[in-house]
């Protein structure tokens, strides 16, 4: 089967019922949420994928941000990234989240991130707006905090599942679950096909093809569709 066709069938993981029409998203401005002890691919696998989009013509802005405004982060690894950019959530048509440490909150990562309530509450403002909502890997339990998972078709890490089902999130077994308003991918590489969706979605199959193509990497899986996709 052609691969362009084998991505076009995606969506035949969940009931014909169920599956989207293939509507777009707006995939213009899109915002990654830094904070300390933030996973390095979790946001750097994202960033790279739209912005090679970009170089191929798609009109996408991709900004770092934190929720404080300008700071320097120090990611999980010991990277420090100056992140330049206010907080302006109203200017975003995506807010992409990753993810980070959730087994300790007295050191830097999401569970402190839970714990400080400061990007929960960001999140939870910022929805008032309604741009999608996007997250890679236990990212998701920072919008689970902000309580936009609850009730809602999402993933992250399989370690984390049973956090994000306490948070009240109907929890798929999928690489991506679109769910319209709220796209969640699973763990770390999952960001990968999370911004490819992002670009097919938003900019066409083709396009996502040829930025596959540069990142000499194919989506594995299918993406779990919700009828609000």
């Amino acid at each position: 089967m052609e691969r362009r066709t084998l991505l076009q069938s995606a969506a035949a993981l969940v009931p014909t019922a169920m599956t989207g029409g293939g509507s777009q998203v707006s995939l213009r401005r899109v915002h990654i949420v830094l904070f300390d002890g933030v996973e390095e691919l979790d946001f750097a696998a994202p960033l790279e994928t739209l912005d090679i989009a970009g170089k191929f013509g798609a009109p996408i802005e991709t900004t770092l941000v934190t929720c404080e405004g300008p700071r320097t982060v120090v990611a999980s690894c010991g990277t420090r990234i100056e992140v330049r950019a206010p907080w302006q959530p109203e200017s975003a048509d995506v807010i992409l989240v990753p993810g980070g440490d959730v087994l300790d909150p007295g050191r830097p990562g999401v569970a402190r991130e839970i714990r400080r309530g400061v990007i929960p509450a960001a999140l939870r403002a910022a929805r008032r707006r309604r741009p999608v909502m996007a997250s890679v890997c236990t990212g998701a339990l920072l919008l689970g905090a902000a309580g936009l998972v609850r009730g809602r078709p999402c993933t992250t890490h399989r370690m984390s599942r049973d956090k994000l089902t306490e948070q009240g999130g109907k929890v798929i077994d999928a690489r991506v679950v679109d769910d319209g308003d709220l796209v969640t991918s699973a763990g770390v590489t999952s960001g990968l096909e999370l911004a490819l969706w992002l670009v097919q979605r938003g900019h066409g199959i083709d396009l996502s093809l040829d930025v596959e193509r540069v990142l000499e990497y194919e989506r594995r899986g299918a993406v779990y569709r919700t009828g609000q996709g």
